[in-house]
């Protein structure tokens, strides 16, 4: 019998903030069993060339099997093409939208699935 973990919800969102279960985070990992602070310097992340694949690793090993990766209010972060890559050799499927958008469709699948989420909350 295999048990699901279920993904946090995010419970606010706002320019520089985003709330999941209570906790305020300005950049959030989200995945199943839980969320924490997405901190960019961790990974060596910048706008370009954009989420790396170790970012979404983190996201694979809390089991998440779908993941939405948010580019930022106005689009502006990229995704590394090895980023991509990665998720699609693993049969991930993944979703790349503007954050607010980002947040309703995470907050819909997680519902249903073990989801993943990177949410950048400003640009």
């Amino acid at each position: 019998m295999k048990v699901t973990v279920k993904s946090p919800m995010i419970t606010h969102f706002a320019w520089g903030c985003i709330e999941v279960d209570g906790k305020q985070f300005k950049d959030a990992k989200c995945f199943p069993g839980g969320a924490r602070s997405w901190d960019w310097r961790e990974t060596g992340t910048h706008h370009v060339p954009g989420i790396q694949p170790s970012d979404v690793q983190e996201l694979i090993n809390n089991g998440a099997e779908v993941v939405v990766l948010s580019q930022g209010f106005w689009d502006r972060l990229r995704i590394c093409p090895e980023t991509l890559a990665r998720l699609e050799k693993l049969n991930i499927p993944t979703y790349i939208l503007q954050t607010e958008l980002a947040v309703k469709l995470y907050n819909e699948l997680s519902q249903t699935q073990p989801t993943g989420g990177l949410f950048h909350s400003t640009c």
